[in-house]
């Protein structure tokens, strides 16, 4: 018989976006089986003082990336990026966050070793490369003529760089090959490539509308680098899920986004990562570090307005242009920079991100049927300031993991 095990004295955030409240949780086989008062069961963890939350969200993260530095990064050995990742997605994994979904980086044998228990850290929905447009902010072509991307054989990710509809077809039916869950597309130039801008759109509108046919041919979603006005709307136009860093929103894109039902996942802390990187010392391009500055105010300004029309925000960092550890700093900027209250923030972590991924029928929120993944926070979770300090308990499955 299953052993049923009741969290009991504290109180609960469901992730609905009702107020917190006192209340038990019961858990039996992986799976929430009640939530209510004077719960009983098997064996009893006392949360007195605690709240209960169901399993964080990041949905934009690139566990396979640690830092900014390139030029760390090309003195690096090929395999070192891995070891780095596994402590990386533990990182992420003692902040409560029990799904992420990877922006590039990631292939399936990192997914694979989450999922067998043979390292520990988050459910991983991959993408596994970023494809971009000859020129786009994916193509690492440098000015002296080398290309940062490695030339060694890679079987688990592939080129990605594409042109015209008939590659984006085939790389996208690649890419499903390999095992990728979302396919993800640059829209736009960035902040990060030193040779693209971001308010310039890439892909043509025929080559996206290919991409978003052949994912959806295959039951997964389209999520997009999307910064450029014109890019931006380009990929609602193609049907595209979320619009990640969403940066030159203008009152159009919004109401397109509202229209379509599109998703805006923030990354608010991205460019403050690159500003903050630049001033500890990273080398980075003097192009790079003006971009972040131009970018960081009207980001903001684009993400208040979005919110205000009732576009649909899932939580993302973009982690680690800030450190992975930092990801729930995007918390307290999503109130700081608009009318989001603390509880739409948690929503926007918790069944929000479930629901963007396609997961909301097992995620997202603390109730029964649902997979048991629940963090235990000492005090009150809306004082985000401190929430990574006080994240005492990690539940996977019905496992502790944290």
């Amino acid at each position: 018989m299953a052993m049923r095990t009741v969290f009991s004295g504290g109180r609960v955030f469901d992730g609905s976006g009702a107020d917190i409240s006192t209340g038990d949780i019961a858990i039996e086989d992986g799976r929430i089986v009640e939530v209510g008062a004077g719960l009983d069961g098997d064996q009893s963890v006392d949360v007195t003082g605690k709240t209960l939350l169901p399993g964080l969200f990041d949905c934009h993260v690139h566990a396979l990336m640690t830092h900014l530095d390139l030029m760390r990064n090309i003195q690096t050995p090929f395999s070192y990026k891995y070891f780095n990742c596994a402590r990386n997605l533990e990182t992420i994994l003692r902040l409560g966050i029990t799904t992420v979904r990877d922006a590039g980086g990631s292939d399936l044998g990192v997914k694979q070793a989450v999922r067998d228990g043979l390292i520990n850290g988050p459910r991983m929905h991959i993408s596994i490369v970023m494809l971009s447009q000859t020129g786009g902010h994916g193509d690492s072509w440098m000015p002296c003529g080398a290309s940062i991307t490695p030339r060694i054989l890679d079987p688990g990710r592939p080129n990605h760089i594409v042109d015209g509809p008939d590659e984006m077809r085939r790389k996208v039916r690649e890419l499903v090959r390999m095992g990728a869950d979302v396919i993800k597309v640059a829209v736009s130039g960035g902040v990060l490539s030193p040779r693209d801008k971001p308010t310039h759109a890439h892909f043509r509108l025929s080559e996206l509308e290919v991409l978003v046919e052949e994912a959806t041919a295959a039951g997964i979603f389209v999520m997009s680098h999307a910064q450029a006005t014109d890019g931006i709307k380009n990929a609602i136009r193609a049907g595209i899920r979320s619009i990640d860093h969403g940066i030159y929103l203008d009152d159009e894109a919004i109401d397109m986004m509202l229209k379509r039902g599109a998703w805006l996942v923030p990354t608010l802390l991205a460019p403050r990562g690159v500003i903050a990187a630049a001033e500890a010392g990273v080398a980075l391009t003097d192009a790079t570090v003006q971009k972040a500055h131009e970018v960081v105010d009207v980001h903001a300004e684009s993400f208040r307005r979005a919110v205000e029309a009732g576009v649909k925000v899932a939580m993302g960092t973009d982690c680690p242009v800030s450190p992975h550890g930092t990801n729930l700093g995007e918390l307290e900027l999503m109130t700081k920079l608009s009318d989001m209250t603390p509880i739409d923030a948690l929503v926007a972590t918790t069944s929000s991100g479930a629901e963007l991924m396609g997961l909301a029928d097992e995620l997202g929120t603390l109730e029964p049927g649902k997979r048991a993944d629940v963090v235990v926070v000492d005090g009150d979770p809306l004082e985000f300031a401190t929430l990574p300090d006080r994240i005492e308990q990690v539940w996977k499955d019905g496992v502790r993991v944290v």
